[in-house]
């Protein structure tokens, strides 16, 4: 196979199906709507809102019938806007979207990274407002609480902070490149060797010097506070600090930290950005913020803000907790010693139609046979149906994880929970 891509089996695709209803779940309970973007789109139309790191990562092609060049989406942020620009733009707003589709990065061979990505994600186009950027940090916690962490961090940033201080420096424009990535790296020896270099005032370079250590609790907004001038990085605390509040009413402050330092995506985003991770897996399962500039470059200027798991990032956080569900089995094997198999099938249709999975053992071996293959296929019980574990007017129901059986009145199966 291609380097970066990889087969998933039933055990682990049940588990990526699992995440993604989790996150479907909570989208949908927010009134967000589903989208679906295509596969393919031309170059010349993505790269209008792609920035200069997608589009290295980007699958291109050509189209033998027009003669154009074809993408395979880096990003599905790029095509939302597009649809909303271009397609909804006379339907009212605020637009609450959410998608869940795979699309295919370039990446380093040698780096291990999968080309393919999962993403799982909201976009809320239309409100320029604290509490919509609240929303997207509130769902991201709620998604990764259902999934049944406990012990995640969500980093908040506010890119225009950095930006404030930057414009108001006058330091020139290669100096500010290295400037961003030393503090991208959190690495103040080298934010402080280029600062010795360039030509600013001494509190300019405080400012710029105190951006790795901008990292903590609600304290830092103070320290920050007392750090900077300038109006636009002050609007930003200010911003930041309504978005906040409103979390601290949602109550999910206790898993937030807030980074002055983060300023990844300086090309794309324009406020409040996140990024999630959990305890133990050192890649974030997920990310976002504020782009109020995307939808503008198809036509429609509109404010917006989004987020998107990363959904194998988030099975490989999982299967790194193997005490916490990771999705869930099929419910019955429906195992028939009788000769006649139209009691089988009617209970095992019956118990299709209550919502329970049941899969019939149609090959015929014995009891153990049946029962090793049932927790080999991570069935949760055996049903037998027939033979001498059971009387006529009963069904022996065997729990596979360790073999607990009981006999059950099969007039009782219509109200049994199981």
């Amino acid at each position: 196979m291609p380097k970066g891509v990889t087969d998933f089996l039933p055990e682990k695709a049940a588990r990526i199906g699992f995440i993604e209803e989790k996150i479907r779940r909570v989208f949908e309970l927010w009134g967000f709507r589903r989208l679906i973007t295509p596969l393919l789109e031309f170059e010349d139309v993505l790269a209008v809102s792609m920035g200069d790191e997608l589009k290295e990562k980007t699958f291109r092609f050509d189209d033998r019938q027009t003669g154009k060049l074809l993408v395979i989406p880096p990003d599905i942020t790029p095509q939302v806007a597009r649809i909303v620009a271009t397609r909804m733009h006379a339907s009212p707003l605020p637009h609450r979207l959410y998608y869940n589709g795979r699309v295919l990065r370039h990446a380093e061979i040698q780096s291990g990274r999968s080309r393919e990505i999962f993403q799982a994600g909201v976009e809320l186009i239309g409100l320029d407002s604290p509490e919509a950027d609240a929303e997207m940090v509130a769902m991201a916690v709620e998604v990764l609480k259902g999934l049944g962490f406990d012990d995640f961090k969500v980093d908040i940033g506010q890119v225009e902070f950095f930006r404030g201080i930057m414009a108001a420096s006058g330091i020139e424009q290669a100096a500010r490149g290295r400037l961003q990535e030393a503090i991208r790296k959190k690495d103040a020896s080298a934010v402080g060797e280029i600062l010795a270099r360039v030509d600013a005032s001494d509190a300019t370079k405080e400012q710029i010097s105190a951006l790795p250590r901008l990292f903590g609790g609600r304290e830092v907004l103070a320290e920050a506070g007392r750090v900077v001038a300038n109006d636009r990085s002050r609007a930003a605390l200010d911003n930041l600090s309504h978005v906040l509040d409103i979390l601290d009413v949602y109550g999910v402050s206790d898993y937030l930290t807030i980074d002055l330092g983060e300023i990844r995506g300086l090309d794309y985003y324009t406020g409040i950005t996140f990024e999630g991770f959990v305890s133990g897996f050192g890649e974030e399962v997920c990310g976002g913020g504020r782009y109020d500039n995307l939808t503008s470059k198809y036509g429609f200027p509109s404010p917006a803000t989004g987020f998107a798991f990363n959904v194998l990032a988030l099975l490989n956080a999982l299967e790194k907790r193997p005490e916490l569900e990771g999705g869930r089995g099929t419910d019955f094997l429906i195992f028939n010693v009788k000769e006649d198999r139209r009691e089988a099938l009617e209970i095992a249709t019956s118990l299709r139609n209550r919502g329970f999975t049941a899969a019939r053992d149609i090959i015929r071996r014995d009891f153990d046979s049946s029962l090793a293959y049932a927790k080999k296929m991570n069935i949760l019980r055996l049903m037998v149906i027939g033979g001498n574990l059971c009387s006529d007017d009963e069904v022996y129901i065997v729990r596979v994880a360790d073999n607990k059986g009981v006999a059950v009145k099969k007039t009782e199966l219509p109200g049994m929970n199981f």
